[in-house]
């Protein structure tokens, strides 16, 4: 069993990851950057450790030796790299094993097959999983993509090959306009990944968005843990998530995890992975690349399951077995996820920088709450605007979106914008309610990004005259969007 483990992340994924290894007895390492001095997740480990000094131009969590040499130096015997950062970097995992450190993620051997989305493609088709008409490798000049894409049929999709989260990933809808896609694709690729290379996919317009969690250990085991909802997106970016889906019912939901396990053990897969899909309009699916890591999402499926998904990583990595079997799984209800971001949703969702002057977070026997900030908590531009997942289950889908809204109504920031309008949107929203919507939601079915509660704006108004005339401080615009606690606070000078 591994005892100690370094966290090459931060954040609410560095406190998510510590709480589940410190239950373990699993001693928690933690990276302090001079960004971060007193960040939250700091306090969820059990030793912290000083980044080095160096003259980075990157963030120090994607600088592959300093964190390698933090674990040897200090003798931890693995590394979790969460999500994001060096999660997915084969480099990485292989410098782990050469330094002996334990990589608790897949061998780095399948993170590279799977980040190449070239390689992903044919793994897939090789298993019987279906895939989108498209290259068979990297398309380099734009005359070639050309040829391919009247070959496919318009509209097609250029993706990365390296690439993932929506960059270096252009729509092309017509010939005229390939030259332009084509150039901004590959420029975006070489800015974002180091690679500018890309291929092409047929375009599958307006389909939905499933992912099917898998577990795989290191004795042949794999099983799938069901799967989840992702179609709530903007410009490729997940907003929201459940599980289950409802667009799967249960021959196709057999269908589509049976896929993903196949094909998880054709590439004799290791540890926890994702594998994604699009789901046509005719109920057909199509392969569209595996994560090879631990997904922001990932909480949703816990609460589906009661099982641990960190828990279940560090295991595989110790060389356990699974602890569970397919036919030992169960399903139970349903989840929501609501990703609050600080972000000002009126304006385009550009990122609210600032800091957190108060946070109120709601609470409940089927909430959970993964945070990494706290009042004083600074919003900056060297990482990313997330506030708080908030995480709710319920008996049914209709059960779990009222309690969800009720608990975003209890939720309250300030000091910075967040996103928790724009989920009370979509929550309230007919389309989404009724699940039978895909990932053109946001563009084509919301009439506003945000919610307003009944009578919001006569109780804005109305405490606006008050303090114009009682020489009080004006309302603020981040408590426009009324909440209970600041609604009582406010009402009660009247």
């Amino acid at each position: 069993m591994i005892k100690s483990l370094l966290i090459a992340n931060r954040g609410e994924i560095a406190i998510r990851i510590a709480r589940t290894a410190r239950r373990m007895g699993v001693i928690v390492y933690a990276v302090r950057t001079k960004k971060e001095p007193d960040a939250l997740y700091l306090t969820a480990a059990d030793v912290v450790l000083d980044f080095p000094d160096t003259e980075l131009s990157v963030s120090e969590f994607l600088d592959i030796n300093a964190l390698v040499k933090l674990a040897v130096d200090n003798g931890v015997e693995a590394i979790h790299p969460g999500y994001g950062f060096l999660s997915e970097n084969a480099d990485f995992a292989s410098a782990c094993k050469k330094s002996g450190v334990i990589f608790i993620g897949p061998p780095a051997e399948v993170i590279d097959a799977m980040g190449d989305k070239i390689k992903a493609r044919a793994y897939a088709m090789n298993s019987g999983v279906n895939v989108p008409g498209g290259s068979k490798s990297p398309i380099e000049k734009v005359d070639d993509a050309k040829v391919l894409a009247e070959k496919i049929g318009y509209p097609v999709i250029i993706k990365a090959t390296a690439g993932g989260g929506g960059r270096g990933m252009r729509i092309v809808s017509t010939p005229e306009d390939m030259q332009l896609m084509f150039s901004q694709a590959t420029s975006e690729a070489l800015n974002a990944f180091g690679n500018s290379s890309v291929y092409i996919e047929k375009y599958i317009e307006n389909p939905k968005h499933i992912e099917v969690q898998i577990v795989a250990d290191n004795h042949g085991s794999v099983i799938h843990l069901g799967e989840r909802e992702c179609s709530v997106q903007r410009k490729h970016q997940k907003l929201l998530e459940e599980a289950p889906s409802p667009a799967l019912d249960g021959r196709l939901r057999k269908k589509m995890t049976s896929a993903a396990v196949a094909l998880a053990k054709s590439i004799k897969y290791k540890s926890l992975g994702t594998v994604e899909f699009l789901l046509d309009k005719n109920g057909e699916y199509y392969f569209m690349e595996m994560n090879t890591r631990l997904q922001v999402e990932h909480p949703v499926t816990e609460m589906i399951t009661g099982l641990d998904l960190v828990e279940f990583q560090i295991l595989i990595a110790s060389g356990a077995k699974l602890p569970v079997k397919q036919s030992e799984v169960e399903f139970k209800g349903w989840s929501i996820e609501c990703r609050i971001n600080a972000e000002d949703v009126q304006s385009g969702f550009v990122p609210s920088m600032g800091i957190i002057r108060g946070i109120r977070l709601p609470q409940g026997n089927n909430i959970r709450i993964d945070t990494g900030v706290r009042p004083g908590s600074e919003i900056t531009p060297f990482f990313d605007s997330m506030v708080a997942k908030l995480i709710v289950h319920g008996n049914s889908r209709a059960e779990v979106i009222e309690k969800t809204m009720k608990a975003l109504r209890q939720f309250h920031v300030k000091g910075v914008k967040t996103t928790i309008p724009f989920c009370k949107a979509v929550l309230s929203n007919p389309l989404f309610r009724s699940g039978y919507f895909d990932t053109s939601f946001v563009e084509t079915a919301m009439d506003s990004p945000v919610h307003r509660e009944p009578q919001e704006e006569f109780l804005a108004a109305l405490l606006s005259v008050y303090a114009q005339t009682h020489n009080t401080t004006p309302i603020t615009s981040d408590e426009v969007q009324i909440d209970p606690w600041v609604l009582k606070k406010r009402i009660r000078n009247l």
